[in-house]
Formats: C-alpha cells, structure tokens, sequence
C-alpha cells in the first residue's frame, strides 16, 4: 500500500512511541563490548589502575603468583552450602555464590577466557599469574525492546539503540589444597544519567552490583565446564542460602568487621567483597591473611563525586591513590577484618570506618 510521506512518518513516530512502552528482554543475556565501538568517559575512581611493586610484608610472603604454585588452603568447613554436579560445584553465603573446580587452575584459565570472549566481552585485564582476568564495560543488548524497525532494518539502526547502562566482571581463581580451583565472578554496573536538570548532558554513575546476574554468569560457565544447560540450572536453583551474619565493631579503638566463619571462609568471602565494591587489590598474601588494596579518590569534579563518594565524601579533591591492607584474622569459626595503612598500622580514621561498613554491608 503506497502511503503519502505525512503518513509515512506519522506511522514511524507511532512505532517508535508503541515500542518505548514494550517490555524490556531482562530474562535475556547478549552482550556487546564498548571496546568495539565508542571509548565510554569513565569516572576515574571506576577503572582499575595498573599495577605497580607489589608491597612487601615481613617474614616469609606467599604473593599471589603463589597461585602457580598450588598455595594451601584449608578445604570449607561442614556449615557450606554445597551443590555438586560433576567434579563442579557451587557454594553459597548470604548473596555471594562461587564455583569449585576438582581441576588444576592452568587447566581452567583457557577455558574460562574463552567463556567470557564467547559471551561478547573484551578483556582488558588477562593475568595468569594474579589468577584475575576482567572484561571490560559491555552493555546487555538484550534489554534493548525488539520493536517492528528494529526488526525490519536490523544492524542499519542497531548503533542508535542504547539501554544507558553497562556492565563489567571480574573473574578471580584461586587453588585449593585438593589440588582444585576455586571461581569468583562479581560484577560492577554504571548508568547513565542526565547531568542537568535541562537534561543537554549525560554523565556515567555507578549502579548497584547484581548478584543474580553474577549467578547466572556461574551457571553458564558451568555449562562451559561440561554440564547441560537443564543440569546447570537445577544446581543453581538447589543452592541453599547460610547464615552469613557480619557486623560492624570497635576493638581496642580500631573499627572492624566481625564474621561468624572460620578463616577459610571469611578469606574468600572478603576477596570477592573487594573485587565488588571496587577496590582495586594489587596483590594478596593468604598465609598473612593480607589483602594489598588500592583505591582511586573520586574526580577533581565536586559536582561528580564518583563511586566512593559515600566513602570519602569528606576527602579533597585532589586526593592520591590511597592505598591500605585488609587483614583477615580467625580464632577457630570466628573471624575479625581490620584495616591497615600502607605502613601495616591499624587504621582508625573515618576512612578507615566507612571500609568496613561497606564490606559489613556486602557481607552480609
């Protein structure tokens, strides 16, 4: 039917009206890295730095390259959520749920680069040796609603889609004294949001972390490892939830965070706190119970405080990287976390403070 140009456009702006209303795809996964179109202005306190010498401790350090040595670790104790499935399984603890691997970890790294490479990532940070690798930020195309000239014109008008959000993850492996691999995934999400109230200008702000989409990364690198898509699933969905009770105390003047978990537990737990609320963890020494971490200050921008602004609010704008050690310490199913200056004295600064509340709060 040949319509009049009037009506022509008329339709476009009713298609294009009908399908801002549609339903977002959430239950979809199809990601798109922004390395392979344009660079994203990223708040600076949301990348990670690169690496520099590594700190060191007195007495005998085991550093994260210990991982190519098979470092000990104590296997979970009883009270761990465990599904198996295969020489797989996954554990939980409060919202944290991880993978363990009956297979050496240089025997998991290639596969599991290849995992997120499959699921349309980049990778800009591939260190065998730190047992880390993160993609970089990509965006969930998924969400995009499938309307009628989408459909029709395809990749033509693909570009001019955006969900105004993006999504990076960080994969941590760490041995085990069976000789097997333990997985971490966490995730780390920005919005974008108007930056006036004429709404002219858009700026990138942190999201919430989402730990279901962390798990469902979980689920198909399960399948990646050899399970079925229906055997994966049902695992997941058998998990069972612990009591993963954590809270904030003084002892002796310096704040920290107390767990209900002997060290095996709350040492994993911590690391994959640190890895979601942004803290960029330089190095790590099991047998001290020592996380080496550095943050990057928010932007000179004060309009734009950045991802920590809830942590250092007070802290100028020009502050340098500040860089701390998480410590980890356990009596029996105990366990106490402090923080450390870059010297190895206890931190009792309002800083100080605001760590452990926000690890308290991803702990639980």
């Amino acid at each position: 039917m040949n319509l009049p140009p009037t009506a022509r456009l008329g339709l476009l702006g009713l298609t294009l009206a009908l399908s801002a209303c549609s339903a977002l795809e959430g239950d979809k996964i199809d990601y798109k890295s922004a390395s392979k179109g344009s660079t994203l202005e990223v708040p600076p306190d949301l990348q990670q730095l690169s690496r520099e010498t590594r700190y060191a401790t007195p007495g005998a350090v085991v550093s994260a390259n210990a991982l190519q040595a098979g470092q000990a670790v104590q296997p979970s104790g009883p009270s761990a959520a465990i599904d198996s499935l295969g020489d797989v399984r996954i554990e939980r603890a409060g919202n944290q749920r991880w993978l363990v691997v009956n297979r050496p970890a240089d025997k998991l790294w290639e596969p599991v680069r290849e995992f997120w490479l499959e699921n349309g990532f980049t990778l800009m940070l591939d260190q065998s040796n730190l047992g880390i690798m993160e993609t970089d930020w990509a965006e969930n195309r998924a969400k995009i609603p499938q309307d009628i000239i989408r459909a029709t014109l395809g990749k033509v008008l693909d570009s001019l889609y955006s969900t105004g959000e993006r999504d990076k993850f960080r994969t941590r492996l760490e041995r085990n004294a069976s000789g097997g691999t333990e997985i971490y995934v966490s995730h780390r999400g920005m919005a974008e949001v108007y930056s006036s109230s004429a709404k002219d200008a858009t700026v990138w702000q942190a999201r919430p972390v989402d730990p279901e989409l962390e798990t469902e990364f979980l689920r198909r690198m399960m399948v990646k490892l050899g399970a079925s898509q229906e055997q994966a699933k049902a695992v997941v969905a058998a998990s069972v939830q612990r009591p993963a009770a954590a809270r904030v105390a003084t002892v002796n003047n310096v704040p920290v965070v107390q767990l209900a978990e002997g060290f095996d537990r709350a040492w994993r737990r911590v690391g994959l706190a640190l890895d979601r609320t942004g803290f960029t963890v330089e190095d790590r020494d099991r047998s001290q119970g020592v996380y080496f971490v550095r943050y990057v200050a928010p932007g000179t921008d004060k309009k734009e405080p950045g991802f920590f602004s809830k942590l250092f609010s007070g802290a100028p704008a020009a502050t340098p990287p500040l860089k701390y050690r998480i410590v980890v310490r356990s009596e029996g199913e105990a366990s106490t976390v402090s923080v450390l200056n870059a010297s190895g004295t206890p931190e009792t600064s309002a800083n100080a403070e605001n760590i452990v509340r926000v690890l308290a709060d991803d702990l639980k």
